[in-house]
């Protein structure tokens, strides 16, 4: 039995490299413009909290955990011996290590930064961020483990950041803070 099918075929490639595609690079690079230009307070914050949030995120998973935990990914194979029998690869395996996914850790760490100065959309923030990470072992390059793992990390990456932006802003520059919104009455 195999859960593999022409549309997951398909589709779930696209998701795990949706970043790839230059439309899809056009569009963010516009959404954090337009938080720059447009946004408030509120968005100039996000915006500009985003770059150390995915820059953090991506040192830790990729240049420290990764290289610490030195997981062969499921697609590889050690002394010819395949890791995993009979994987269903939909992209290149590639050379890194498993744990964390990347991915995972990145995705999340957004949709957390976001979620926590948009909270009207985190719904949909963590949908995408779940969704491109489970696009990871349906893809063949992950254990379910690396994604719960790499979700993990990039949670937490994104709420050390905003904690120590809000309390550096609050200390050094008061009139910069912007506090997340409260939550919304129901």
């Amino acid at each position: 039995m195999t859960l593999a099918n022409p549309l997951g075929d398909f589709l779930w490639p696209l998701i795990t490299d949706y970043d790839k595609l230059l439309p899809v690079r056009i569009l963010l690079a516009a959404v954090w413009l337009l938080l720059i230009v447009r946004g408030g307070a509120r968005g100039r914050t996000a915006a500009l909290l985003l770059v150390p949030v995915l820059f953090c995120a991506d040192k830790l998973s990729s240049a420290l955990i990764k290289e610490l935990v030195s997981r062969p990914r499921p697609c590889h194979e050690i002394g010819g011996v395949p890791m995993v029998q009979g994987i269903h690869m939909l992209v290149n395996c590639g050379s890194g290590k498993s744990f964390p996914s990347s991915h995972a850790v990145n995705n999340f760490a957004v949709a957390t930064l976001l979620s926590t100065y948009f909270r009207r959309w985190r719904w949909w923030f963590f949908s995408w961020a779940a969704l491109v990470a489970l696009s990871r072992p349906a893809v063949g390059v992950h254990y379910p483990s690396d994604i719960l793992g790499g979700a993990a990390i990039g949670v937490c990456v994104a709420l050390a950041v905003v904690f120590l932006w809000m309390e550096t802003a609050r200390r050094f520059f008061p009139r910069l803070v912007v506090d997340p919104p409260g939550e919304p009455a129901s």
